[in-house]
């Protein structure tokens, strides 16, 4: 068993103080990664993800808290000791040395026989595709192949737990999405518990088993990319998690003949129904947010007559990306991103009836973020 769980790790630095307390670069996050899951940690810059990964790794010490490996605390072992592997951002490639050197070093070091060192580098290179580029040095190889002597490296040990530190962010556009795809081949092939950090958040929908979301140190939610997407636990989840971003309306749920969500500026008029359930009654006449995904924004045809749109928005501009067509609306102080399938061209300046996809909308508490849980 490979299971790695933290129970209210901090990390605080002395040597900065603010209001005679040292600033947190983590602040109390506890969850626990399984044996064999492929976690991923995203978030802005400067959220505290590398810092936390470099604690598991024990490269940066523990403030407080306890941090454990196979039921065993580690928190005071060496990163020797640890049984762990990490791949770094910039590779960490010995130039001087061949590709088979750099994946043999470690295995040198533990003193294993040149024939164990030679089966396992051929098993290792095989597995990732390199076997061609053994005698060749780093600086002759191409960013792909780097990051796969670089991930070689880390599995020709058969650590307990495999770290990756943003190890696709030097890669171009479409070498990540290859590697992405390898990561997760890769996964699935060595059975291993593997933690990886990121801030692109589609890197982490599509390797994650389950994500963990940090903002200024803290956890801001830990679950599934399909449950992050959908259900959404605060704003700043619900803003990060997707591409593009959800969009958030400002405004009051009134009652007038039915409820209605009315925007801050008076030009859109949403109607919820002639009941809302009672948790959203308690913020009537209250500032609320919603928050819609652009793929549940709806451009009305001009010739449907069927459809009543809850706003009428310009069009300032949209994009073709083949697979689908995203458009900007001007809203208010804001813009309003709808996205749809491929369709005609659509005319910038043009107004254009808009309609949201009630059961879809996510309501926020104003003050807090937090989403209000309701069931419509």
């Amino acid at each position: 068993m490979a299971e790695v769980i933290l129970e209210h790790i901090s990390k605080a630095y002395s040597g900065e103080k603010k209001n005679n307390t040292a600033p947190k670069a983590i602040d109390d996050i506890s969850f626990t990664v399984y044996d064999k899951e492929f976690m991923v940690i995203v978030g802005p810059s400067g959220c505290g993800k590398s810092t936390l990964l470099r604690m598991i790794a024990g490269l940066d010490d523990i403030s407080s808290g306890t941090l454990s490996i196979d039921g065993k605390k580690i928190n005071d072992l060496s990163p020797k000791d640890r049984d762990i592997a990490m791949v770094f951002q910039n590779y960490a490639l010995y130039p001087h040395m061949t590709v088979y050197d750099n994946m043999a070093f470690g295995l040198k070091l533990k003193r294993c026989s040149k024939s164990e060192i030679k089966a396992r580098v051929m098993q290792t290179a095989q597995l990732l595709e390199i076997e061609d580029e053994l005698q060749r040095k780093p600086k002759t190889l191409s960013g792909g192949q780097r990051q796969r002597v670089a991930i070689g490296r880390a599995i020709i040990r058969r650590p307990k737990v495999f770290l990756f530190d943003e190890p696709l962010s030097n890669l171009d556009a479409k070498l990540r999405t290859q590697m992405r795809i390898e990561l997760q081949r890769l996964h699935r092939k060595i059975d291993a518990t593997m933690i990886y950090v990121t801030h692109d958040q589609t890197e982490a929908m599509t390797l994650g088993n389950r994500i963990a979301v940090l903002n200024k140190g803290k956890l801001m939610q830990l679950d599934t990319p399909l449950h992050l997407y959908n259900n959404p636990a605060n704003k700043f989840v619900a803003g990060f998690i997707g591409s593009p971003a959800m969009n958030f309306l400002k405004g009051k749920i009134q009652k007038q003949d039915g409820y209605y969500f009315i925007h801050e500026s008076a030009d859109c008029r949403i109607y919820l129904g002639p009941a809302v359930p009672e948790v959203l009654e308690t913020y009537i006449n209250k500032p609320i947010q919603l928050g819609i995904r652009p793929e549940h924004v709806f451009v009305c045809e001009e010739n449907d007559k069927q459809t009543n749109p809850d706003c009428t928005l310009q069009v300032i501009a949209y994009e073709n990306t083949g697979n689908e067509q995203l458009i900007y609306l001007s809203f208010a102080d804001q813009t309003l991103i709808a996205r749809r399938p491929p369709l005609d061209t659509m005319e910038a300046g043009k107004e254009k009836g808009i309609c949201f996809l009630k059961d879809k909308m996510v309501y926020l508490d104003n003050e807090s973020g937090e989403v209000i849980h309701v069931n419509m």
